[in-house]
């Protein structure tokens, strides 16, 4: 079964915020501020990816 648009984009979305955990919990686990700060700020960017796709999920 082919997924239709509004399916792809809620799936992306989900799959965006289980990469958003992992990044949080990366950044709790390792000893490396550095390393830290940077799966901090990717889990950020993240966030902002899975937020415009929440702004054009509510176009469908």
């Amino acid at each position: 079964m082919e997924l239709n648009t509004k399916e792809k984009i809620k799936k992306k979305i989900l799959d965006i915020q289980e990469i958003i955990k992992d990044y949080k919990n990366l950044s709790k686990e390792v000893d490396d501020m550095e390393a830290a700060d940077l799966f901090r700020e990717y889990a950020e960017q993240c966030g902002l990816q899975a937020a415009e796709l929440q702004k054009l999920l509510k176009k469908f």
